[in-house]
């Protein structure tokens, strides 16, 4: 067990628990997931398990978090990021400052031990083959590699070593902070949100590398996706409480409506036996012979409604979306055809995409993905005119109305409060019809009346879905759609997006939602652009297909390539295979005189640690003398042993 959480509780309002009485365990190796809804305490937990902030006192006074000794603990925080005026070369190889001080001094007694004789040569050498083994039990010499593997997989591709870390963008510094909690390898290693700046390619490689992971994962996500492909097991935080499930999310899923499914029914038998017995009671409380019965009955009802099935909580209120349309468009909705997509302007103008083509059907639900930076965001707003193109054509249909969801909410006045920013796309709407639709997602009571600016990114997205419910397009532009929404809001605009008969561009990191919406993938990344039929799983088939065929051709190249040496060998003259046989000769006797040496360095070794032997200063002299000799002598027939096996 390397951390045990017993009987917390925590509290922000006098009365009101944020967490109450959690317990739990983590074991070596779990990945467990923790989940809930937006402000359900997740973050809190986890800045209580790392010593942030404290718990409060328990009614039982026995709440603890006990992390097991020699356990490191690693913690990357919701939107922490570095801010270092060192470079990232510094910054990726502090974690292993330890293990390049041992190097430093592995190097320096290397060229001291040329000038030590006798005993002090013996003690360096003892203390070089101690550091030497530490230093090679912990991969010292795989550091670069190390490095770079980390840096590759969180898309740091090719990035300058020598840049300082606060010229990244704040996204960038997150993600360099993850790598660096990477390499240091902590044996729990604690992760809130760790997808939020990562493309579908680092996330990817993010869950493989979890996935074999020494140590064990303790992370807060909402990517669905993730979790099920990491999680072993999902704690959930509801109602101020924490639950256990085993499995990824979809077990979790599973479990927890087939929970909620038998406490309702054990819930509603009970309900009917109380009634029962009350009736009985009730019939022969007054009754001379059946009174001690009813007594006992009594009993038996007080046990079942002190200690019998809690009544179900009935599920949070889900957002309603629904998302309608009033006019059909033609067949072909939308083609392009050799655009460019380009960001900024004169001087600072950069083409992310030098020719762009594609076509989009009617009902046909597009996703767009792609690494960060390739310019999918861009191809939205090109599109729709937002952005201008120097080249190539854009075509939409007769009879296409558009919605757009902008991933920073550009397009809502942040001055302006919730209810206004509704009545100024529609102002012949009253008060009364906007506080509907606005109910209708969850904004209600004082959150209407507050700017746009102040209220959360859950909120603003909320916002975002009204208006386009009131739009009634039949085209739906969405960039990233999911990013703040909690589970539950995912789910529900999951379904609004499925029911949705119109036509959909969309563009996600977020695979549950790809999964279940897409009918059609394209793929934007250096290489062009392709387009996949089907879902994200089906897209993810053909491209895993893809690289094992990749991977058995070059194993083939490989193997031809060999098998064409072998025949070379074959056909080689007389005077080389004589050349061989020498060679082979030399090498034997390299062997045995190197056998030798390592013998008599030995016995020599065990010589000097003799008493009798200390105790005669000539012939200790002697035989330091004659250690070194055949230390130098070892070393060249190692040389020679080196350099006549690498010749062809």
């Amino acid at each position: 067990m390397l951390v045990s959480v017993e009987h917390i509780w925590k509290y922000f309002e006098a009365d009101i628990p944020t967490l109450e009485d959690i317990t739990f365990t983590v074991e070596q190796g779990e990945r467990l997931g923790l989940v809930g809804v937006n402000g359900s305490g997740k973050t809190t937990l986890l800045q209580i398990i790392t010593d942030r902030i404290g718990f409060d006192p328990t009614p039982g006074g026995d709440g603890a978090v006990n992390i097991s000794k020699n356990c490191r603990v690693g913690y990357l925080e919701q939107n922490s990021g570095m801010s270092s005026e060192s470079t990232v070369d510094a910054e990726m190889h502090r974690p292993f400052a330890g293990l390049e001080e041992e190097y430093k001094k592995m190097t320096a007694l290397t060229e001291k031990m040329q000038g030590l004789s006798g005993e002090e040569l013996i003690r360096a050498g003892e203390e070089y083959s101690r550091l030497s083994a530490h230093y090679e039990a912990n991969d010292g010499y795989m550091t670069e590699v190390k490095i770079n593997t980390v840096l590759n997989g969180m898309g740091f591709r090719g990035i300058d070593r020598q840049r300082k870390i606060n010229s990244l963008s704040g996204g960038e510094r997150t993600r360099m902070a993850l790598c660096k909690l990477l390499l240091e390898s902590p044996d729990l290693l604690i992760l809130d949100e760790p997808t939020n700046h990562l493309d579908l390619e680092s996330t990817v490689w993010l869950e493989d590398y979890l996935s074999n992971y020494r140590g064990a994962v303790l992370t807060v996500s909402h990517n669905r996706y993730f979790l099920d492909r990491l999680c072993t097991r999902i704690l959930e935080l509801e109602d101020h409480k924490l639950k256990s499930y085993r499995g990824n999310y979809s077990d979790y899923v599973r479990q927890k409506k087939a929970d909620l499914e038998r406490q309702e029914k054990l819930y509603n038998e009970q309900q009917q036996k109380i009634k029962e017995l009350q009736f009985y009671i009730d019939k022969n409380r007054a009754s001379a012979t059946s009174a001690k019965q009813a007594k006992n009955k009594q009993h038996m009802l007080d046990r079942i409604v002190d200690e019998g099935v809690e009544k179900p909580k009935k599920p949070k209120r889900p957002p309603k979306i629904r998302l309608e349309y009033d006019i059909e468009p033609p067949k072909e909705v939308f083609s392009a055809k050799n655009i460019d997509i380009t960001v900024g302007e004169g001087e600072s103008c950069r083409t992310l995409i030098d020719s762009l083509s594609f076509e989009i059907r009617r009902g046909e639900k597009v996703g767009i993905i792609g690494p960060n930076g390739i310019g999918k965001s861009s191809i939205l707003k090109t599109i729709q005119g937002i952005n201008p193109h120097s080249r190539g054509t854009v075509q939409w249909a007769m009879n296409t109305k558009i919605a757009y969801f902008d991933q920073k909410n550009e397009q809502l006045d942040p001055r302006r409060t919730v209810i206004d920013e509704v009545h100024r796309r529609y102002p012949r709407m009253t008060d009364q019809e906007v506080r509907t639709v606005l109910g209708g997602v969850l904004l209600s009571g004082e959150n209407v009346y507050k700017p746009v600016g102040v209220i959360s990114g859950g909120e603003k997205t909320k916002l975002s879905f009204a208006i386009m419910m009131l739009r009634r397009a039949n085209v739906l532009i969405l960039d990233e759609p999911t990013n703040h929404l909690d589970s539950m809001a995912c789910e529900v605009l999951e379904d609004a997006l499925s029911e949705f008969t119109g036509t959909m561009i969309l563009v996600s990191h977020d695979r549950y939602l790809l999964n279940k919406i897409a009918t059609r993938i394209i793929e934007v990344s250096p290489g062009g652009v392709r387009s996949f039929e089907g879902n994200y799983d089906s897209y993810f088939a053909v491209k895993e297909a893809e690289r094992i065929a990749a991977e058995e051709a070059e194993a083939a190249k490989a193997a031809e390539k060999a098998a064409e040496q072998r025949e070379r060998k074959k056909y080689r003259s007389r005077e080389q295979r004589s050349q061989d046989v020498r060679r082979k000769q030399d090498l034997k006797d390299l062997e045995n005189r190197i056998e030798a040496l390592e013998g008599e360095i030995s016995d020599i070794e065990k010589s000097l640690s003799d008493p009798e032997t200390a105790a005669d200063y000539i012939k200790m002299q002697d035989l330091c003398n004659r250690l070194e000799q055949a230390k130098a002598e070892l070393d060249e027939a190692m040389e020679s042993w080196v350099e006549a096996s690498e010749q062809k």
